[in-house]
């Protein structure tokens, strides 16, 4: 037994060299490609909220009844629509009360007038007496302040009627109904509904204070504002396809998280369901929403770019392998710039027309030979490898 258990142990120890034979017998392949000038679009991420550019809460400007509700809840209204009607016999009663006291008022005038033409005519005789003038002419002209007096409250007797229907002051989508019919409600009851605008929505973002400088260094000499177009993405990952652009920047920076607010105009048309608009006049775009906003350049620049996937990162931080005249692969750190899941802008570390590795880079460690060819290619003598 003693001799098989030596005979197995040395059967192991002759056999291990004989591996060798089946290992790597070449510099790794892998995919490169030449560093050069690419048009980048340049891009900053924020969180934003949609914001209605309009919103009105309508309230009841007189006290009454509510008679009728002549909208659906949560559709779209014009300016104008008659939304509530309140109970009109009441104020059509003032109205006509306001009438009559007109009347009386304007008859009393009209006497008081002429008290004043005879108490002058009777001034040229004898008989007539300055004191009698003086009493007609104030009469009249009491007559004729009561007469004003009326007109005022005619008239508002006929707004307080008017009151009665309350119409929407703005076009857009309207909220739930606060009040059921038959309430009482007035202008302290709150309001009955809210209406907020819907095309075009804006979107509010901040913006930190040293992200605003480095915008405004980046675009000021490209037109500033108008040099950035605004995208958004949807809660659920999808590019909003309008873009809108920046109408207004705050002229103070916020103390408590030191940074100025933007806002931005983005259109909201009614979305379409195969190629036909949605039920019900739907947007995408709701008040109040969060969104992620893509500030954007409108013209790409020009700036030294590659594959994402060629960019490692370490505790020294960010770097590339390049391949060398003597075919070495050669670590160069970098500095990133604005970049995407995809591409690495370069901003520093890298000079154009130098071979960067972007395939099999696993496979290489500074330093080492390595078999290059352009990235997508075959790599050549891939079949030598183990």
């Amino acid at each position: 037994m003693l001799r098989r258990a030596t005979f197995a142990i040395g059967l192991i120890a002759v056999a291990q060299p004989a591996f060798a034979q089946f290992g790597p017998s070449g510099p790794p392949a892998v995919g490169v490609m030449t560093v050069a000038p690419r048009p980048v679009t340049e891009t900053a991420d924020f969180v934003g909220r949609v914001e209605a550019t309009d919103r009105v809460e309508l309230l009841a400007r007189v006290t009454g009844f509510l008679q009728e509700r002549l909208f659906k809840e949560g559709t779209e209204v014009k300016q104008g629509d008659v939304l509530f009607r309140l109970e009109k016999p009441p104020f059509e009663a003032e109205l006509a009360r306001a009438r009559s006291t007109l009347a009386s008022a304007e008859a009393e005038q009209a006497n008081a007038r002429i008290n004043l033409g005879r108490a002058r005519e009777l001034l040229r005789t004898p008989a007539g007496q300055q004191s009698r003038v003086d009493d007609a002419t104030a009469s009249e002209r009491t007559s004729a302040a009561s007469v004003m007096g009326a007109q005022a409250q005619l008239r508002t007797a006929e707004i307080n009627l008017g009151y009665t229907e309350i119409t929407a002051p703005i076009t857009g989508k309207i909220g739930r109904s606060n009040f059921a019919v038959g309430s009482v409600v007035g202008p302290s009851a709150g309001p009955l509904a809210t209406i907020v605008s819907q095309d075009p929505m804006r979107v509010a973002f901040p913006v930190s204070a040293r992200q605003a400088l480095e915008l405004r260094n980046r675009y000021e000499s490209r037109g500033g504002a108008d040099a950035v177009r605004i995208r958004i993405k949807l809660s659920d990952g999808r590019v909003y396809p309008h873009p809108g652009r920046i109408e207004f920047i705050d002229n103070q920076i916020d103390r408590n998280t030191d940074s100025i607010l933007i806002r931005a105009l983005i259109p909201n048309p009614v979305r379409q369901v195969n190629g036909r608009p949605a039920p019900d006049g739907d947007r995408e775009l709701i008040d109040n929403l969060f969104v992620n906003v893509v500030v954007e350049g409108v013209q790409p620049v020009m700036a030294l770019t590659v594959p994402r996937a060629a960019v490692l990162q370490d505790q020294q931080g960010s770097y590339v392998l390049v391949v060398d005249a003597e075919k070495k692969a050669q670590r160069r750190n970098i500095r990133l710039g604005r970049s995407t899941p995809e591409t690495a802008v370069i901003e520093d570390g890298l000079k154009e027309g130098e071979t960067v590795i972007t395939e099999g880079i696993q496979r290489v460690r500074p330093g080492q030979e390595v078999n290059p060819a352009p990235a997508g290619a075959p790599p050549p003598n891939a079949g030598r490898q183990g």
